[in-house]
């Protein structure tokens, strides 16, 4: 749906194109007005947002009263150029103030840390004032809005910079006072010539030379990129920056507020080694620009002292805040000052580097190396398709990838570099799903009378319409010859285990063998005790034999329980890993299940597959991802959602805390023990980290003991072996331990009904959709449930994400938000390759993922070997993906 401005510019410049007859809507603009106004302020989201909506609207409104053509063309151009941000408001903002331009010590501050002063231009309020020749178009954002959104402080995507939270690459400096400047409306696009497929052989085989081969770099500079994972040409080209600075939006110490994502530019005026607690040992300086000082810390990182020295002159980017009343700033990126930079009016790219390669260096070589092949690069994108979703040439966007001519430029080009990745994937993904349905499944027919059947003897409990949604899909799916690939997806405690259980029941109606694979041994077990009690309760006399296989089990059960699989006695079995290990042999596995599936590869699911004759697959997750995502990571699986939750199930309380009542907390968890109940901690780290300061569950562990006595106090953490955790677990669940002291390693897969209270250390640290999987630990039983959120960081973002914790239960609800606040990185991730996530997911928006999704299926239809001659590149980089052996392999 188009934005109300983008509806606006359309309208304008058909109406300039009848010729100002005020017949571009029915009505005229005047009539039209009223429904713009009130369109276009419902999707303002900043004052001068709704400062330019009355002003255009006021224009509108005056139009028909408007008889001379020369002065409707006056004002439709100035709406125009208004809208644009190419010419300023009739009510100027109010000039910033300079800060001083020299230091204490009498050097000059670099240019570019002093935020110009604007101009105020006053055009006459009664007419508006047609556009000069002399007023270009500037290259950074405007303040309009863009495809059903409205651009916010992140000039790049539209929304808040938030990039140093989840990793991105994208940054700026936030400078407020600066209004928003021109976007460009659409990347431009050269007409391609024909493909000439030797000469793009050519190309192909010059990218994939080795890195030495390029001007200015020798044997040193090769093993400094080798480092960097850069071994070719191709690779140079494709290390983007980790993020970018722009040296005209600087931003003065003096000028900085606590939690600004800021790129400052001083002086070391002190630097030293200080001794942090448990003697570790950190490196702090003190930045002066003449404005201000801020302080700096690198938690152990005290080697920096070797590097950074008084005198030099730095560029610092990241995070602000207020310690003891003095602004500082903890671990932020920094860089010597290349002076060149500062006489470069534009954004400079800041590359990730090793220990003795600069920034500089580096960046020359990128410089060098784009300038001669991006131009050279075939576009392996279909022309069409570009035309569809005018999206750069592929070029232009890796030129504006590595120097980027304005924030807007950059926009379009990690739009296109997104969106090939998104397209490459689904084409692979789609390609998968055509290879693996082509060999024939096994049909299995089950009668109404049998599942109503099966679901009344079965489970003590009404099923929810969601569970016999996903149930019916199944029954569908079982009932072809093409075998099923489907994924269940429900929130904790939605009641994908009777689903489940319903679906292995039809396999064994069928004469047939089931399996279902977790992810522990813990997990695996809870399901052999639920599933066996279930399957127990069938009708008929011949009841199911299940058998549990894990690494626990002695070499003597695991024989019997291989012998019992390849001769058939084995009805059902229920596992971990060693369900796929070579050895294990079915007789007839018609049906094969994975629950949280993300903690398997894509390898393991295909041995799963290969255990029998291509039996259908459904694969369970209990992580919430929003839908269109799914539809994306999961091309090759139809979509079952389970957003229903059964009848009875208690809400668990949540509740943000702060850190200085950590006590009253304790005091809680204390009165919860008492009652007979237990508690899980939750620590980022497992132990004490030189480079984050955040509490680990090691350091709590020794803490927590002297805190609960006369209660038992467990660890557990990723860094364990599994049968000690698997160990620890047991034990926990049958109430040998009270408390326990734990990472993310207990986010799924832990049935402790007896939980009733879980806290969460540094909350902040962990995504949404990650932190209610925590909550979903506790709740289980009848007991009333709590959930607190400890932060350990105030920024606006970590505010809003843990009020949404409080404010809702809604899986599917928190991992949309999560989506918006923190990009996909996170949700791309439950995939689980073993490969790197998609480069870029933290600026993919639902748009870009929409629009791949309808173009790789429009290309999949019409041609699904991608064998015709305007595909023969796209079928090339299908290829590499599945020879890198990515996700889709």
């Amino acid at each position: 749906m188009p934005s109300a401005l983008e509806t606006l510019v359309k309208i304008l410049r058909l109406e300039r194109q009848q010729g100002y007859k005020n017949t571009a809507v029915i009505g005229g603009l005047g009539a039209f007005s009223h429904k713009w106004i009130q369109d276009a302020h419902g999707q303002a989201r900043k004052p001068e947002h709704h400062v330019l909506v009355d002003e255009i609207g006021q224009l509108l409104r005056d139009y028909e009263q408007i008889h001379s053509k020369n002065e409707r063309h006056e004002a439709v151009t100035y709406m125009l150029e208004r809208i644009m941000g190419r010419v300023q408001p009739t009510v100027p903002a109010p000039a910033l103030e300079t800060p001083p331009a020299s230091d204490q010590v009498g050097q000059p501050v670099p240019p570019a840390a002093q935020p110009e002063r604007l101009t105020e231009r006053r055009p006459d309020p009664r007419k508006p004032p047609s556009r000069k020749r002399e007023d270009r178009p500037s290259r950074q954002p405007s303040a309009g809005w863009k495809r059903d959104e409205v651009v916010s402080d992140d000039p790049v995507m539209g929304r808040p910079d938030r990039s140093h939270q989840r990793s991105g690459r994208t940054h700026r400096s936030a400078e407020p006072d600066i209004p928003p400047q021109p976007r460009l409306a659409r990347p431009p696009r050269k007409p391609r010539p024909p493909l000439d497929p030797e000469a793009a052989a050519d190309v192909m085989r010059g990218l994939n030379k080795e890195i030495t081969v390029a001007k200015g770099v020798g044997p040193r500079m090769a093993q400094f990129l080798r480092k960097l994972g850069i071994e070719t040409i191709n690779d140079l080209l494709f290390y983007l920056p980790r993020r970018y600075d722009d040296y005209t939006r600087l931003v003065s110490i003096n000028r900085l507020k606590p939690g600004m994502v800021a790129t400052v530019i001083g002086t070391v005026r002190h630097a030293e080694i200080r001794v942090g607690k448990n003697g570790r040992k950190d490196f702090f300086l003190v930045l002066d620009d003449g404005s201000g000082r801020i302080e700096v810390t690198y938690f152990g990182q005290y080697f920096l002292v070797r590097q950074i020295r008084v005198g030099k002159q730095l560029v610092l980017s990241g995070p602000t805040s207020v310690y003891s009343g003095r602004m500082q700033m903890t671990n932020p990126e920094w860089e010597e000052l290349d002076s060149e930079n500062l006489h470069t009016i534009g954004i400079v790219p800041v590359y990730g580097l090793t220990e003795g390669l600069r920034g500089r260096t580096l960046r020359r070589l990128m410089k060098n190396t784009v300038e001669y092949w991006a131009e050279r690069l075939p576009d392996y994108v279909p022309e069409a398709t570009l035309e569809r979703t005018e999206l750069a040439d592929l070029g232009w966007a890796i030129k504006n990838l590595h120097f980027p001519e304005g924030w807007d430029h950059l926009h379009h080009a990690q739009n296109r570099y997104v969106f090939d990745q998104l397209l490459l994937l689904q084409l692979a993904i789609l390609g998968n799903r055509r290879e693996w349905q082509s060999v024939p499944g096994q049909p299995l027919h089950v009668t109404d009378e049998f599942v109503e059947s099966f679901i009344q003897n079965a489970f003590p409990y009404p099923l929810t319409n969601a569970q016999r949604r996903a149930i019916a899909d199944i029954r569908h799916d079982i009932g072809l010859s093409t075998p099923m690939n489907r994924l269940l997806q429900g929130d904790v405690g939605s009641g994908k285990t009777a689903v489940a259980v319903t679906a292995l029941a039809m396999a064994f109606a069928n004469g047939k063998q089931a399996a279902l694979m977790a992810p522990t041994g813990i997990l695996a077990e809870q399901h052999y005790r639920n599933v066996s009690a279930a399957l127990a309760r069938m009708p008929g006399e011949r009841k199911p034999n299940v058998a549990l296989l894990t690494s626990a089990l002695t070499s003597a059960g695991r024989e019997q329980v291989y012998r019992g699989l390849a001769d058939g006695a084995i009805d059902v079995v229920i596992g971990t890993h060693a369900v796929i290990q070579e050895g294990v042999e079915f007789r007839d596995l018609a049906l094969a299940i994975i629950d949280e599936q993300h903690r398997f590869g894509v390898e393991q699911r295909r041995a799963l597959r290969g255990k029998g004759t291509n039996p259908h697959l459904l694969i369970m997750t209990a992580t919430p991802i929003p839908r269109t995502m799914a539809l994306t990571i999961y091309a090759d699986l139809d979509l079952s959602v389970m957003d229903e939750m059964p009848p009875g199930r208690t809400p668990v309380q949540t509740r943000v805390v702060e850190p200085m009542l950590r006590d009253r907390i304790y005091n809680f968890v204390d009165a919860q023990l008492e009652k007979g109940r237990q508690a899980f901690i939750v620590h980022p780290l497992v132990e004490a980290s030189d480079k984050i300061d955040a509490a680990s569950a090691v350091e709590a562990y020794e803490r927590l003991q002297k805190i609960f006595v006369g209660y038992k106090v467990a660890l557990l953490h990723g860094r364990m072996k599994p049968a000690e955790k698997d160990e620890i677990m047991a034990a926990f669940g049958a109430g040998q331990y009270h408390v326990l002291v734990t990472t993310s390693v207990a986010e799924v897969g832990v049935d402790v009904p007896n939980a009733s209270v879980i806290v969460i250390e540094g909350a902040n640290r962990f995504g949404l959709a990650q932190l209610h999987q925590f909550r979903g630990r506790v709740g289980r039983g009848e007991h009333a449930s709590y959930c607190l959120l400890i932060p350990d960081s105030d920024t606006p973002e970590a505010r809003e994400r843990l009020q949404a914790m409080e404010e809702t239960n809604d899986g599917f609800k928190l991992a949309e938000l999560d989506w918006k606040l923190r990009g996909a990185g996170d949700l791309v991730g439950t995939r689980q390759s073993g490969q790197s996530a998609l480069q870029l997911a933290e600026v993919m928006t639902p748009q870009l993922v929409e629009m791949a999704q309808r173009e790789a299926r429009t290309i999949y239809e019409e041609d699904p070997d991608l064998s015709q001659p305007q595909h023969h590149l796209l079928a090339q980089r299908v290829n590499m993906l599945h020879n890198n052996r990515s996700d889709v392999s």
